[in-house]
């Protein structure tokens, strides 16, 4: 009988080393979240309900990691958003939280369907519900294709991707650690999706492509609104969409390895930054008219982004071939580093700075690059890193961050100020990246405490 129940559970749960990854990062996240929900949630009659609710969030979010049958990971994936939106609304009587719930039940509720239908139409082309089969099937048939076309769909959804990020813009009015939650882990299981599934997607360079190309609109957009926003929650959501473009475009270029290590970073920084963002409202600036860099750091900076470069593509592993998108991710690596350097360059530029930036740019680089290097070696062989021939897509995406950055690092925004196309501009901007009017208290009275 023993026997039996235990063929039966691993017949529905096998643990990999994807699985043991996304296992640690959600239970460190959780841990940290429990520990300071216990001070921020000091008194409040709901407490008990919250320590519950993030616990089995938390055991959810482990059933889908270590799920090798499709309707497991279904019913966990549900469930886990389930209980986000229990944990987001908080206070039953707060209009906005019923209103923030409603609107990400709709989105997992979309996201639920097509993430089924997903499903059914890979089990239908494969015979096979166990996931880790059906990921190492060969299976080559419209109807496949269909199944990870939704299945792309619903990680989009999941983590609030243009134009899927209304959910999460929306939800500022959850608590400090369901936010820390919220973004350093439930966002990343859309990530998680595609890494499981990426041997069918290596094999399909036309759905990949597309994949790159919604990540491309994901990180410019979020990106781009991040930089308009005056409130720190809403900053870090809209920071939250881009940095999940930026994670999309790595599995569009085949890059899943780089992928997996982006979101473990990104999860953990994330929820440093929602759970450390009342210490903003003390962080002390100097005036804008103060800081600026002197010509010399744009070559210090560069230097940097070179060092970087090299230290990334010589501990990754990946290589640089200039005909497929590792150079790309290298490239990434160079606008990395060189923009660490270039937050330490502000004037006067002493000598010490002028030393300590490349240095900043080779370490963090090479740190960058270890990290994908450990990601690799641990998932399964073919599934970590598959670069695809270079388009024109993939130059023309790079090309307009590439351009973004340029623009962001030499004051471009400053001097248009006065352009009636940049005001414009920006006033669109700023109106698409607002939440749901619904989801905002406009009056102190429309809150009970």
């Amino acid at each position: 009988m023993i026997l039996e129940s235990t063929q039966s559970v691993s017949r529905l749960f096998k643990a990999d080393s994807l699985s043991w990854v996304m296992a640690a990062l959600i239970a460190f996240v959780v841990a940290n979240v429990l520990a300071y929900s216990g001070r921020y949630l000091a008194g409040d009659r709901n407490q008990g309900r919250h320590r519950r609710g993030v616990l089995l969030l938390g055991g959810c979010v482990l059933c889908m990691a270590f799920a090798d049958h499709l309707l497991v990971l279904l019913a966990s994936w549900m469930a886990a958003n389930l209980l986000l939106v229990r944990l987001m609304i908080h206070k039953d009587d707060w209009a906005a939280a019923r209103n923030s719930g409603r609107l990400a039940l709709k989105s997992f509720g979309l996201g639920f369907l097509l993430l089924g239908g997903g499903f059914w139409l890979l089990a239908a082309s494969t015979g096979t519900a166990g996931v880790r089969e059906i990921a190492a099937s060969a299976v080559d048939s419209p109807r496949a294709t269909a199944g990870l076309v939704l299945i792309a769909l619903a990680a989009m959804i999941q983590s609030a991707a243009w134009p899927f990020h209304r959910w999460l813009t929306s939800s500022l009015n959850s608590p400090t650690p369901v936010s820390a939650l919220m973004h350093a882990g439930l966002v990343n299981g859309g990530g998680f999706l595609l890494v499981r599934f990426a041997p069918l997607y290596l094999a399909r360079p036309a759905l990949l492509q597309a994949i790159f190309l919604a990540g491309v609109v994901a990180a410019v957009v979020g990106t781009f609104w991040k930089l308009l926003q005056a409130d720190v929650k809403r900053m870090l959501a809209c920071s939250t969409m881009g940095q999940m473009g930026f994670m999309l475009m790595q599995c569009g270029m085949g890059l899943f390895a780089p992928a997996v290590s982006h979101l473990c970073w990104h999860g953990l920084f994330k929820a440093y930054l929602f759970l450390g963002a009342g210490s903003a409202v003390h962080e002390k600036r100097r005036p804008a008219s103060v800081v600026g860099r002197p010509p010399a750091g744009a070559l210090i900076a560069c230097l940097a982004g070179v060092l970087g470069a090299a230290a990334f593509t010589r501990a990754s592993g990946i290589g640089l071939g200039l005909s497929d998108t590792s150079c790309i991710m290298a490239a990434l690596a160079f606008l990395a580093a060189s923009q660490v350097a270039w937050g330490m360059l502000a004037e006067p530029l002493a000598g010490h700075r002028a030393v300590l930036a490349p240095l900043a740019g080779l370490a963090s680089g090479g740190l960058y690059g270890l990290s994908v290097r450990v990601v690799e070696m641990a998932l399964a062989t073919g599934t970590a890193v598959g670069p695809q021939p270079l388009e024109a897509l993939h130059l023309a995406g790079f090309g307009v961050i590439v351009l973004i950055w340029l623009g962001m690092n030499l004051g471009l925004a400053t001097r248009l100020q006065s352009a009636t196309a940049w005001k414009r501009l920006y006033v669109a901007a700023l109106n698409a990246s607002q939440p749901d009017p619904r989801t905002i208290t406009a009056t102190r009275t429309a809150y009970r405490y």
